[in-house]
Parts: structure tokens; sequence; C-alpha cells
């Protein structure tokens, strides 16, 4: 039995070295003044971010880095190509508004057959409706006129 139990922490501890070996990546040199100064530019994927140590965005990246990378500059390219739009802050829109917005945002996902019916207050928001081409209503939406949040209704 004692020779079952020490063959089983042998093959343990082997294990666990040869995981660690495979496991362990080269880090550059810190930075001069050691771990009580801010990050170096560039410490790899042991940069701390918003989830804690290894998930930051630094030279090696964590999981999603590619991906995080190419929406920030989709998002960057965005904001370059509408900066002479100023958001306000109470949109004041009217259901002919909101009604476009709607077919708006159809058309900008290439569907061109649904329509917008039914734009109308509804207390403090608008509702309108999504319908196919035949006019079958499909869900029903409100919108805030004041921030433009959307809610689905049914």
């Amino acid at each position: 039995m004692n020779k079952t139990i020490v063959a089983a922490v042998a093959a343990f501890v082997l294990g666990s070295i040869t995981t660690g070996a495979f496991l362990a990546e080269s880090q550059p040199a810190g930075p001069p003044g050691g771990l009580g100064g801010p990050p170096a530019a560039d410490d790899g994927p042991m940069r701390h971010g918003p989830m804690g140590p290894g998930w930051g965005m630094g030279s090696g990246g964590g999981p999603l880095a590619g991906w995080m990378r190419e929406r920030q500059a989709r998002r960057m390219e965005l904001m370059r190509t509408f900066a002479l739009i100023h958001r306000a802050e109470d949109r004041k829109l009217t259901p002919p508004d909101v009604q476009k917005i709607a077919e708006g945002f159809l058309l900008w996902n290439g569907n061109h057959s649904w329509k917008v019916l039914n734009a109308k207050p509804e207390g403090d928001v608008i509702g309108f409706d999504l319908a196919t081409g035949d006019g079958s209503v499909i869900a029903h939406f409100t919108m805030d006129p004041k921030t433009a949040h959307l809610a689905r209704v049914s």
C-alpha cells in the first residue's frame, strides 16, 4: 500500500513539474522600481486588467485581446466618421422621428421587406410595431422620446 501511495505522489509531482514547464512563459524584467511602482508599458499577459491579473491588454494580450482591439478600432473609426454630430441630452423625439429611426435600423441591417407601423405616443413613451411586408405584426416596441431607449414589449 505504501508503494502505491509513493507512486501516486511521485506521478503527481512529476505531472505538476511537467505542466509547469509547459505553461511557464519567459517574462521581461520589471521596472527598476520593483513591485511598488506603476506597471511597465509592456508587461505581457500578466498585466492587471479590470478582471484581475492576466486579463489585461499587454503586448501578449489576454484571451480576448485581438477581438477587443478590433472592436475598439471600429468604434474609433465610427467616432471619427460622425464627429460633427452632437448628441443632445433630451432628443425630443416625435412619433415620425421614432418611425424613421426604426426604418433606418431595418435598412442598416439590410431588411427591405419589413415595415414600421402604428408609431404613436403611449404615455411617456412612443410605441410602434414591426410588421412583415403583408402587414402582419411581428413585435411591438417602445422608445423613450428623451433618451431614445428602446424596449421590446411583445
